[in-house]
């Protein structure tokens, strides 16, 4: 292949690939106006400073300047001063500090247009912008971290570094070229496996050889365990719903799966699917799959384990154990801080990696596709298909745990009642406290939904607003206030009459004030506050601004 048959390649494929945790692209036009004119030049040098910047906090990454996000590729118009800003702006102390340390490149497309390239390294420093922002690369995009949590930030870092070592004796050929291959041939432009290897930071020249790292010895090892002797996962199948030893010992089956990490996944999957049973009770009722377990959920927890487990301890392997009635993956390592587990039981959308090699090249072979949303979904999975959320627990201090039930939450009438409020797109609690609700005359209040999901009194306010919005719900009564569910299928948004009657004598974009109330319906200021706190805590109005300055704003006509 010819240097511009090569160069074809590598921009149809920054052209085509999907921007994420590893990569994006950048214009160097404002498309805004009616005809297209260069962006300036500072603007685009903030861009690939925030962008490298972030990547670096976290696991690396590529950066193009000069394609568009559809993939159109439009050039860098810029003249070679401004182009040299640009390439220098991440290396610079008044951008950010410490420097990035980038690779840079031009790249010449077709037409002459000219293409920027960077790619930066995970680094073990974390990385400030000139206007004291810490940004950390989750999915594509560059988000805020938290100040208060730089310190732990910088504590990761340094766990980084483990997959970073170099066994004593290790060399070239301990790795399987031919699996290194194959890996690389779905990444892009073909390329020899020496050179996947050393754009991943998988190996290191010296003295005219290349030597692997731990990372490369266990995604690519001809015998990782003899780099790490735990390495591998253990799978067992138990009969019952305990495990025991002794004469009651109750092993079904036992499995030891081993193999490089890049094909470790697949083979724990066809290990574990044969003892994933079909739940027949449920078929075509309300869930779509007729599995005891949600294949993305038990998939992703092993994933999950694989990807981020803290490989320093290297006296327990990855363990999957099965019972009757759960599965339970054992990863060893609690989560990375400052990731807590109140943080993943929460859902929030949280993307540090210990192990950012590793987990570089598991997104690559399509195992971890939306870093930071694995969990998250997870949770959405079992809930949508009527099963109780994962359990994360930490086992001691150096096991976390995920555990899936598959037993459902409800019985097939009330599955078959709440398939009647598919449409309003309820969330798992929202539909517990249905359940609960139909349960008990099809009412209940803020503490029994404070109780039943462990939620807040202003979360669960917020959620029962949402149901009050969806027209899932109404309010019934006042102060410790009890709400009614809706007929099933007939959730329809009523106006309360005399808001209705408010909301059609008020002007178009008049503001919505206590005033306003009282001249419409003629009622007192105090009766004119209580109905603008009903009709706020019933999720019609919004309150904006204080004192003499208060407004309400229509949330739902």
């Amino acid at each position: 292949m010819t240097d511009n048959d090569s160069n074809t390649a590598q921009i149809a494929h920054w052209a085509t690939v999907r921007e994420g945790q590893f990569f994006e692209r950048k214009s160097a036009w404002d498309q805004s106006a009616a005809k297209p004119r260069p962006r300036k030049a500072t603007d685009i040098a903030w861009d690939i400073v925030e962008t490298l910047t972030a990547m670096a906090n976290a696991d690396g990454g590529e950066l193009v300047v000069g394609i568009e996000d559809p993939g159109e590729v439009t050039g860098v118009p810029h003249p070679d001063d401004k182009v040299a800003l640009m390439l220098r702006a991440a290396g610079e102390r008044h951008y950010v500090d410490p420097p990035l340390r980038v690779q840079t490149g031009k790249v010449m497309a077709p037409g002459n247009l000219l293409l920027l390239h960077f790619t930066v390294d995970w680094s073990p420093e974390v990385h400030r912008l000139a206007d004291s922002r810490t940004l950390l690369r989750v999915a594509d995009t560059n988000q805020p971290f938290p100040s208060e949590k730089i310190a732990a930030l910088k504590a990761l870092k340094t766990q980084g570094t483990y997959e970073r070592t170099f066994p004593h004796e290790a060399g070239i050929e301990d790795v399987d070229l031919v699996l290194v291959a194959s890996a690389a041939s779905g990444t892009g432009p073909k390329v020899a496996p020496e050179d996947y290897l050393l754009a991943r930071r998988l190996v290191e020249p010296r003295h005219d050889r290349l030597i692997p790292n731990l990372a490369g010895l266990l995604l690519f090892g001809r015998d990782p365990l003899r780099w790490h002797p735990r390495c591998y996962i253990d799978i067992a199948r138990f009969e019952g719903t305990a495990r025991r030893t002794g004469a009651s010992f109750n092993l079904v089956k036992r499995v030891r799966v081993e193999a490089p990490l890049a094909q470790l996944i697949p083979k724990a999957f066809d290990a574990i699917s044969p003892h994933i049973r079909e739940r027949q009770r449920l078929a075509d009722l309300f869930f779509t799959e007729k599995l005891e377990y949600p294949t993305f959920a038990w998939q992703e927890a092993l994933v999950n384990a694989v990807g981020h487990r803290d490989y320093s301890i290297q006296g327990a392997p990855i363990e999957v154990w099965m019972f009757d009635d759960r599965m339970e993956v054992r990863s060893p390592g609690l989560p990375p801080v400052p990731v807590t587990l109140q943080d993943l039981k929460l859902r929030r959308r949280l993307h540090l990696a210990r192990n950012p090699l590793l987990v570089r090249v598991l997104a690559e072979l399509g195992f971890m596709r939306d870093l930071g949303e694995g969990i998250p979904r997870m949770y959405d999975v079992m809930e949508a298909e009527g099963f109780y959320p994962p359990s994360l627990d930490a086992i001691g201090d150096l096991v976390f745990q995920v555990t899936l039930r598959n037993e459902p939450i409800y019985d097939d009438a009330t599955l078959a009642w709440l398939k009647g409020f598919a449409a309003q797109d309820l969330t798992g609690d929202q539909k517990r406290l249905l359940a609960f609700a139909h349960a008990h005359g099809d009412r209940f209040t803020s503490r029994d939904y404070q109780k039943l999901a462990e939620l807040d009194l202003y979360a669960a306010s917020n959620s029962i607003k949402d149901m009050i919005r969806k027209g899932v719900v109404r309010s019934q009564g006042k102060g410790n206030r009890v709400y009614e569910v809706r007929t099933p299928g007939l959730a329809v948004r009523e106006v309360p009459e005399d808001l209705a009657q408010v909301l059609v004598a008020v002007r178009q974009g008049a503001p919505l004030t206590n005033a306003t109330v009282r001249e419409i319906l003629g009622v007192s200021r105090p009766t004119a506050a209580r109905l603008l706190g009903t009709w706020s805590q019933d999720g019609w109005l919004k309150l904006t601004g204080r004192g003499r300055g208060t407004r309400y704003e229509i949330v739902s006509p």
